[in-house]
């Protein structure tokens, strides 16, 4: 029994089906020198979970446990990237942020062409229409030898492109196409913001229009003065002389990295229909810049040596490679967008999904807090709130105050000025405006969200509970209205500023 035993607990410890408990039960019923090895290996198994869990809980209390404001400089910064780590990998293991980058692969296969259509027909006309072919070439240098065949049928493509030709409709579906791609990159950077309304449809036309005009004029810039610096004579005087050579080598070598942070930095400081501070933004573009350069000479790599797949999908494998550097291209931006985020609200680098849940009672005091300083601005003739300095100013979280602000707009007690960057003002008069009014907006959901009561004791000892509990209310909050509220308090301006 013992030699069974034996040969069970050799051949099935390292087995993730063989149990804990299972492995008990072997030694329990083990005996002489195999039942002492069981004894031995369950003392050993129990100190390397001891010490696994020891050192998990250190490294817990060392991340999150602290007040990272108290910490030392480099403590604090080598802190800050740990949970920024942290963060990026949850939220990817959350799929938001990759289902967004598959979208944009999609709709990138669209207007690939019609976006090089238009910058052809730009760059045409400044002469320089040639500078479109190296451009793609660079983008999709990482697939190899097959970039130069996709850039070819591209290129071609577009070159048969008679934009002329097109009529008025024609025209207005290439450029809705272009716009759809800036607008999906747009929904995915307001999305990683928490923005909750994107740029009208005016703003959008000239902004998005103002990118694909300059965008391809500063591409060709930036191409041409590189290509003028490297074949200046005093340039290549200065690279014939040791050890200047090798530092403009080193720096030619870094100049991509430059370029690409720069690139990503003007872009999530644009793309979001909010303010992004530069330092945030620039260190989401490092981020991305060098995931971008670093992920090229890996995929070049995989590209080189991914023979199999060749032969699984023939000529097919060209698009199977398209396709993975399109996603790995989206993900990288939508990550440094993500980083840029997190370093102007680094309340988001948490331990658990963040923000927390507001609860019923939360929600009620967060709401008349809320009417209470719009009424209080109004009353005083101080400038309107917007919803991100009062988020600011209440040391509330901007979902829940955009959430409670929505309710109340639907319910008709507040309503949003038709701008960009909307205000909020009441919609009734406060001295008539119940507190009981605000509070039942809060508290009452759809109309539809709950099924209809039955007439059984259960459901009737439950509503005549809650209509007890609502007439209390009513009787303890009496007449209250807004305007009681605001001139209870000190309505001086200092007490409670408006908006800058």
């Amino acid at each position: 029994m013992n030699v069974s035993l034996g040969l069970r607990l050799a051949a099935e410890s390292n087995s993730p089906q063989y149990g804990v408990f299972q492995r008990l039960a072997d030694c329990h019923r083990a005996s002489g020198d195999l039942a002492l090895q069981c004894r031995l290996d369950s003392s050993a198994h129990g100190k390397a979970e001891v010490v696994v869990t020891d050192w998990w809980d250190k490294t817990q209390h060392w991340l999150w446990d602290r007040d990272i404001e108290t910490l030392s400089g480099r403590e604090k910064i080598a802190v800050t990237v740990a949970r920024l780590f942290y963060t990026l990998v949850r939220d990817m293991a959350d799929g938001q942020i990759t289902l967004r980058a598959m979208s944009l692969v999609y709709t990138t296969l669209l207007s690939m062409a019609p976006l090089l259509a238009l910058a052809f027909s730009l760059l045409k006309g400044f002469g320089v229409h040639n500078a479109v072919e190296p451009l793609l070439q660079n983008l999709l240098a990482p697939l190899g030898d097959q970039a130069t065949q996709i850039t070819d049928q591209v290129i071609g493509f577009v070159e048969n492109i008679q934009v002329g030709v097109l009529g008025a409709v024609g025209l207005g579906l290439l450029i809705y196409t272009v716009i759809s791609l800036i607008q999906k990159v747009e929904a995915g950077c307001n999305f990683i913001w928490q923005v909750q309304r994107p740029r009208s449809m005016g703003r959008r036309f000239s902004e998005y229009l103002s990118v694909l005009i300059v965008g391809p004029l500063v591409i060709l810039a930036g191409a041409s003065l590189t290509a003028s610096a490297t074949s200046n004579s005093l340039v290549q005087q200065i690279t014939a002389i040791e050890p200047f050579g090798t530092t403009l080598y080193w720096l030619s070598r870094l100049v991509p990295y430059f370029l690409y942070s720069a690139g990503f930095t003007f872009l999530f400081m644009f793309m979001p229909n909010t303010r992004v501070r530069p330092l945030p933004a620039l260190a989401g573009g490092l981020f991305a810049g060098i995931c971008w350069q670093t992920a090229s000479f890996a995929f070049a790599n995989f590209a080189s040596k991914a023979g199999n797949l060749n032969a699984i999908y023939t000529s097919f494998a060209i698009l199977i490679f398209l396709l993975i550097w399109l996603y790995v291209i989206w993900l990288i931006m939508l990550l440094g967008c993500r980083v840029a985020f997190l370093l102007q609200n680094p309340n988001y680098m948490s331990r658990g999904p963040y923000p927390p849940r507001l609860g019923a009672l939360g929600e009620e005091r967060l709401a008349l807090l809320i009417m209470t300083l719009i009424g209080n601005n109004f009353m005083n003739k101080l400038p309107p709130w917007k919803l991100d300095r009062l988020s600011r100013y209440l040391h509330a979280e901007p979902e829940h105050v955009y959430s409670l602000v929505e309710r109340l707009v639907k319910t008709g007690i507040l309503v949003e000025t038709a701008q960009d960057d909307p205000v909020v003002l009441p919609r009734r008069d406060l001295g008539g405006l119940a507190v009981t009014e605000v509070l039942l907006a809060i508290r009452k959901g759809e109309s539809n969200a709950f099924e209809k009561d039955r007439e059984d004791r259960p459901h009737r000892e439950v509503r005549q509970l809650m209509d007890e509990l609502s007439e209390a209310r009513e009787q303890a909050l009496g007449d209250v209205s807004i305007r009681d509220l605001v001139r209870g308090r000190d309505a001086d301006s200092d007490q409670a500023p408006g908006p800058a």
